[in-house]
């Protein structure tokens, strides 16, 4: 990359001297040095070279409402001169935590009254485990303490969020999972569905909820979770006989069910919730991201009414952060919310952008590389393969990484796991910025392809 602003040399000497970055190789940024963003508008990015760059990521599937809104830097600047911080702990609250509350109960599924509030989702699904284990403590059933959850899913990157996911290269680093959390398989057909067509590929993933429940033991299980589509491990939707087996089963069995919100809550699939465009009946579910569109850092858990009662007879829950429920972090995200509900953002997405997004990525479904393009919402995927017939990837060729640079070098944010490339813009995207976005897409798919036959 060219490097012309001298300000870029000076920011990345800073970075080199003093700053470690989260998921990085630190030595081999070091040597690259990282690209510096500097400012934004709508679903657009400037780094410190000038460079215009669609992201079609959302920051980290977060901005939901786009950058640059000055109502939500608004609300954030007069919540700060008129209380800027207190604590939710020793029986004290404040207006916007109990707004934000309501707020939230209003558009979650029925009987999703009451919300725990974190810095992140991470920390939500701490909190998830924590809570699990106490209501099941409370119902004198002090063994179903195991938590299931699915291989290449993500739930974060604390020590029990990190054992929570499925993602075996965090597990080994630092003696993760923690006892008490196992996984079974995720519902990917196009990486693992072998022979099977997907609608048998489905059950079969799904019966594999039942059979692990079975060998550990309904009374030592509290719960299950899962995202209703994996984003981190690749914008895996399941195939549609999926979920309606996981409803059959988790109904047959004593266990909680937690819906990870956290990447699909907030209007990502085209409804408020993933677990509303499944019809889902979640215990509980973990939020963070789109609740504030990243402007600020905030999560939480959203917690069903029956639970609440049982927690209600089991004295302190002794748990909580410094910043639950953050003053600051309350009003932008009710601020957020109003957006949402008062621009029709959500229902825009569902009725105009959601199926036209789909539409235009399925074109790609002829480029020589492209092996499958799924999606939901704004959510997509395309897989990058060496032969369409048989899904056989490229091997050691790091395909997905190299078509990710040609992105960064031509203006877009399409992020790389392994040879799946994703996407999640921002839910303000225009029909033609997602031309836009599709037309830079099959570019660097050109490019891609050139370099692997050059």
């Amino acid at each position: 990359m060219t490097r012309n602003n001298p300000q870029t040399r000076e920011w990345q000497a800073l970075s080199n001297d003093h700053h470690l970055a989260p998921f990085s190789d630190f030595k081999q940024l070091k040597e690259k040095g990282p690209r510096i963003i500097t400012h934004a508008k709508g679903v657009y990015l400037w780094d410190s070279e000038g460079n215009k760059i669609l992201d079609g990521m959302a920051g980290l599937w977060c901005v939901a409402v786009g950058y640059g809104r000055d109502e939500l830097a608004d609300a954030a600047s007069q919540q700060m001169r008129e209380l800027p911080y207190y604590n939710l702990f020793f029986q004290t609250a404040h207006p916007p935590v109990l707004e934000l509350s309501k707020a939230i109960a209003d558009i979650a599924p029925e009987g999703m009254n009451h919300v725990f509030f974190t810095g992140s989702g991470s920390e939500g699904n701490d909190t998830m485990l924590r809570m699990v284990r106490h209501y099941w403590a409370i119902k004198g059933q002090p063994n179903k303490k195991v938590i299931i959850s699915r291989k290449n899913g993500y739930h974060g990157s604390t020590v029990a969020g990190a054992s929570l996911g499925g993602m075996t290269y965090m597990h080994e680093q630092g003696d993760l999972p923690i006892p008490g959390i196992v996984h079974i398989a995720q519902p990917y057909w196009f990486g693992e569905g072998g022979d099977m067509s997907p609608e048998e590929f489905g059950i079969w993933a799904a019966n594999q909820l039942e059979e692990k429940i079975l060998e550990i033991g309904v009374d030592n299980v509290g719960a299950f979770i899962a995202e209703p589509i994996q984003g981190a491990g690749g914008v895996i939707v399941p195939p549609d006989s999926y979920w309606p087996r996981m409803k059959e089963i988790l109904a047959k069995y004593d266990i909680l069910f937690v819906a990870d919100e956290v990447i699909c809550g907030f209007g990502r699939t085209g409804e408020w919730f993933g677990t509303d465009f499944y019809g889902l009946k979640p215990h509980m579910m973990t939020i963070a991201k789109g609740l504030t569109s990243g402007y600020i850092p905030m999560g939480g858990l959203i917690v069903r009414d029956d639970v609440v009662e049982v927690l209600n007879e089991g004295g302190d829950f002794n748990h909580g952060f410094t910043y639950s429920g953050h003053p600051v972090a309350a009003a932008v995200a009710l601020e957020n919310i109003r957006i949402l509900r008062e621009e029709k953002i959500i229902e825009r997405v569902h009725g105009e952008t959601a199926p036209y997004l789909q539409q235009r990525l399925r074109e790609l479904n002829d480029h020589p590389l492209v092996g499958e393009v799924r999606g939901v919402g704004l959510l997509g995927a395309i897989e990058l393969v060496q032969d369409k017939a048989t899904r056989k990837r490229y091997e050691g060729k790091g395909v997905g990484m190299i078509c990710r640079q040609f992105c960064f070098d031509n203006g877009l944010i399409m992020r790389a796991v392994g040879d799946t490339m994703i996407i999640a813009p921002p839910l303000v995207i225009s029909k033609a910025e997602i031309d836009e976005l599709v037309a830079k897409a099959r570019q660097c798919l050109d490019l891609t392809l050139s370099a692997l036959q050059g």
